[in-house]
């Protein structure tokens, strides 16, 4: 349509006319001429509208989960992430609780047999410097650490030291077939020297070739002149097999080691020897045995024609009948 005086003059009149009704229907309110009209173009054009909108929505909603799906993407992997740290944390903490029964039971035998330790780490095992069965350990001379001392854990004699590092130091483990220690016998206090073999119980030599003695019994370690590179009374192992060798002038024992050494992880490092010497004081002490069965007695047959005795009952407020 071109602009001209007659189409002006039409804008200016459809204008008028749309704030007339506008007017009218605000006055009229509930009582608007306007409401016919207005419900019959809802009945028309409703369904219209409805179905234009059932067409659109689903792309709408389609288009809102390509744009949030970036932003669930990053919802999934933070929460991930999150599940992830208290997996760790959780690991690390069962870690700490098991490194604190550790160092309690370390201390508790430090105590027993007053010796002064340092704690260490075990950092790496396998072979060094020839031997086949050591262990490393996280402190070294900066932390006073020296060859020849004594290394135990919460069980007892794990090993000695042989090589000394500023920060590690390598532990020659009691297990290695290198290794020997002196050894008492609890009770009788026989002496013996003690050599490892491996995966293997320790083998035991005892200088009294008639020493009495069983599966069961226990040794320690007898101690090394200046305390160097044994302490004494260190828990080492129980006896597991006799060797009956007649005629030897030396008596065989295999002896199972206390110390698990394939499980090693916390130990210490007897930096300072005991006073005097703690015996078998840092033994735990011996599980008892529960009390054989008595043998059951006799019967007498019943009288034909009696009746058996019954055991009384407990009178209510005094325990066990007597």
């Amino acid at each position: 349509m071109r602009d001209t005086r007659e189409s002006r003059l039409l804008l200016v009149l459809l204008v008028a006319v749309a704030f007339a009704l506008i007017t009218v229907d605000i006055h009229g309110g509930d009582a608007s001429p306007l409401n016919g009209p207005r419900n019959v173009a809802a009945s028309v054009f409703g369904p219209v509208e409805s179905g234009v909108s059932g067409m659109v929505n689903p792309v709408a909603d389609a288009m809102r989960s390509l744009r949030d799906s970036g932003t669930r993407g990053d919802q999934i992997r933070t929460l991930e992430q999150q599940n992830a740290q208290l997996k760790q944390q959780l690991s690390s903490s069962d870690l700490a609780r098991g490194r604190d029964t550790e160092l309690t039971r370390l201390l508790g035998t430090a105590g027993s047999g007053q010796y002064t330790v340092k704690a260490a780490q075990v950092v790496a095992i396998g072979p060094a410097q020839g031997f086949s069965w050591t262990v490393t350990i996280d402190i070294g001379s900066n932390d006073g650490i020296q060859r020849d001392m004594t290394v135990i854990d919460g069980d007892g004699l794990v090993g000695r030291i042989t090589t000394v590092g500023p920060t590690t130091s390598t532990v020659l483990l009691a297990s290695d077939p290198g290794f020997s220690v002196g050894t008492r016998m609890e009770g009788s206090g026989e002496v013996g020297f003690a050599t490892g073999q491996g995966a293997a119980p320790m083998r035991v030599e005892l200088l009294n070739g008639q020493a009495q003695v069983k599966p069961g019994d226990r040794l320690v370690t007898f101690g090394s002149q200046n305390e160097r590179p044994f302490v004494p009374g260190v828990p080492v192992g129980t006896v597991t097999k006799v060797e009956h060798t007649p005629g030897q002038l030396t008596r065989t024992v295999l002896v199972q080691p206390f110390v698990s050494f394939t499980r090693l992880d916390l130990v210490g490092v007897v930096v300072q020897p005991p006073a005097a010497d703690p015996r078998y004081s840092v033994l735990p002490p011996k599980p008892t045995a529960p009390p054989a069965p008595a043998a059951p007695g006799p019967t007498t047959p019943a009288a034909p024609g009696s009746t058996p005795a019954s055991t009384p009952a407990p009178t209510p407020g005094t325990g066990k009948a007597h």
